[in-house]
């Protein structure tokens, strides 16, 4: 393996917190299993209960998050904290007095759903706070690290006794990952424009992000649903659910490191919507073969589609950090956003798996089959009239897309601007005075649209190619790279925000990353490297 992959996947503090938060969360919570308690409490009524109280929960806490981080942003730290741990503890407290009165085992595993849904959803906002808040590449090398460590967490919980392992979650592995989020909340500055822009100031921002992403959250949601159904299907007994849990997190671990491998490489460029529609036509497939085949092909295909449903939530957490990083919107809204579609969607589709078995018990089954072949037949002929695989591995770049850039320091050309004496302004009369609002010294190119912010390619011009071996030499992200190329079309910074439709305070966050990047100080030298990249 690469040593490239290692330095991904190194553990940190904040990758350590959010495995141990995960190897608790990510196969049995959302499933609907319990892998570290009895499975005397196991019963079907039980485990329904347990999570259709836990649904209702996730699902109201990650939309009221949304609407609250719209109307009332600002909220304190610690109440975040409060919020999630409480009920949390509570909840798993509840799971534990279940085990003491099997008499009330429902009513306490339907009170502890309801109470670790909310715990669960508040520390899922709290790392997506955290993990937005830090510089992209030091994030996403968490989010990787904490994914891939959170199996082995999970696998070392599965060896000790169970009895221990009651006794083990809620009083060492909850309180440490609890830490592990106060720890590293508190090193996210609190100036960056995600937190301080007023929400109702910049309506037009947040209006254009959920026209932008709402397709990637059905796509998410459409696996989640999938994932739902299979677990319903192949759970029913507790032997088999902690068998599907331990196959899925392996393949969680496949994914993660695959992805880290592919970055270690070359600078990587994901879109969910493009991703689902190269599963899709897998997907459909292989759930019309499950009334075909027997058990053991449920088992092993509740367990492969439960992965790529946590690699499907891993590539969310991404998408969601950057877009609030690239366009200065609170994490809490577009993550709450996200969850309430993708676990509404889950959790409708395991209760609907649970029906779809007691239909079947009475009979339906046929008639089950013919709807399944119907489903497959529409759904295929979508996916071919949509463009299939051509469409989706040739797409151009997009500016939603998850972007990883390529790791290693920049390269520098020998002889570059960056190195050249820095040239008075009136060395340059043509050139572009960008950040000076309301003064364009380049008017032919300034209105000239940037390519990635219409989201299609355009001809590339002087800006254009200026920007793009700007970025290519310096490591500059997408979003950098178009406000490089705005700059250098003369726009002002209320220009660049409503072309990106971002905050203003925003597109000053990326000139300072860009400089920082550049290593330079201000504009003028920005402007004698855009010419340096046209000589090249």
């Amino acid at each position: 393996m690469p040593l490239g992959v290692f330095r991904i996947l190194a553990p940190t503090r904040a990758s350590t917190g959010y495995a141990l938060y995960l190897a608790i969360n990510a196969a049995s919570v959302w499933g609907g299993v319990f892998p570290f308690l009895p499975t005397s409490l196991q019963s079907p009524a039980v485990t329904l209960w347990f999570f259709a109280g836990q649904t209702a929960a996730v699902c109201a806490a990650f939309a009221l998050s949304a609407l609250g981080s719209y109307r009332l942003p600002g909220s304190p730290r610690a109440f975040w904290v409060r919020s999630a741990g409480l009920p949390y503890v509570l909840g798993w407290a509840a799971l534990a007095a279940a085990l003491l009165r099997p008499d009330e085992a429902v009513a306490l595993a339907a009170t502890g759903g309801v109470l670790i849904g909310l715990g669960s959803a508040g520390f899922a906002l709290l790392w997506q706070r955290l993990f937005a808040g830090r510089d992209a590449e030091a994030a996403n090398r968490d989010l990787l690290a904490g994914t891939a460590w959170a199996s082995a967490f999970y696998y070392g919980l599965c060896l000790v006794p169970q009895p221990a392992r009651a006794l083990i979650v809620p009083a060492a592995v909850v309180p440490l990952f609890i830490l592990a989020v106060l720890l590293n909340a508190r090193e996210v500055p609190r100036d960056q424009p995600m937190f301080a822009d007023p929400p109702r100031d910049n309506a037009r921002v947040y209006r254009q992000v959920l026209r932008d992403h709402w397709r990637s959250a059905l796509c998410v949601g459409a696996v989640g649903f999938s994932a739902g159904v299979m677990r319903a299907v192949a759970v029913a007994s507790p032997e088999v659910g902690s068998l599907v849990n331990l196959l899925s997190m392996a393949g969680v671990l496949v994914i993660t490191v695959l992805v880290a491998w592919l970055w270690s490489a070359r600078t990587l460029s994901l879109s969910i919507v493009s991703g689902y529609q190269v599963v899709f036509p897998f997907l459909i497939t292989s759930v019309l073969a499950l009334p075909l085949l027997g058990d053991g092909y449920a088992r092993w295909l509740a367990a492969v589609i439960y992965a790529v449903y946590s690699g499907a939530l891993l590539l969310t957490l991404m998408q969601c950090a950057q877009t609030s990083r690239d366009r200065g919107v609170n994490p809490a809204f577009v993550y709450g956003y996200f969850g309430a579609i993708v676990f509404t969607l889950h959790g409708a589709g395991f209760l609907g798996g649970t029906l779809a078995g007691a239909a079947e018990a009475a009979g339906m089954a046929p008639r089950a089959t013919a709807a399944l072949v119907a489903a497959w037949a529409l759904g295929l002929m979508h996916f071919v009239g949509s463009g299939g695989f051509s469409r989706a591995l040739r797409r151009p770049e997009d500016p939603h897309d998850i972007e990883l850039v390529a790791l290693g320091p920049p390269h520098p050309a020998p002889g570059s601007a960056a190195d050249a004496p820095t040239a008075d302004a009136e060395d340059a009369p043509d050139a572009p005075t960008a950040l000076d609002d309301g003064r364009t010294a380049d008017p032919a190119s300034a209105e000239r649209p940037c390519p990635r912010s219409c989201g299609a390619a355009a001809p590339v011009d002087r800006a254009n190619l200026q920007a793009q071996r700007l970025r290519e030499r310096y490591r500059l992200s997408a979003r950098e790279t178009e406000v490089v190329e705005l700059i250098a079309r003369g726009h002002s910074v209320a220009r660049i925000a409503e072309t990106l439709v971002v905050t203003e305070n925003t597109v000053r966050t990326h000139v300072k990353r860009i400089y920082a990047k550049l290593d330079i100080h201000k504009k003028q030298e920005l402007v004698d490297l855009l010419e340096s990249m046209a000589e090249g």
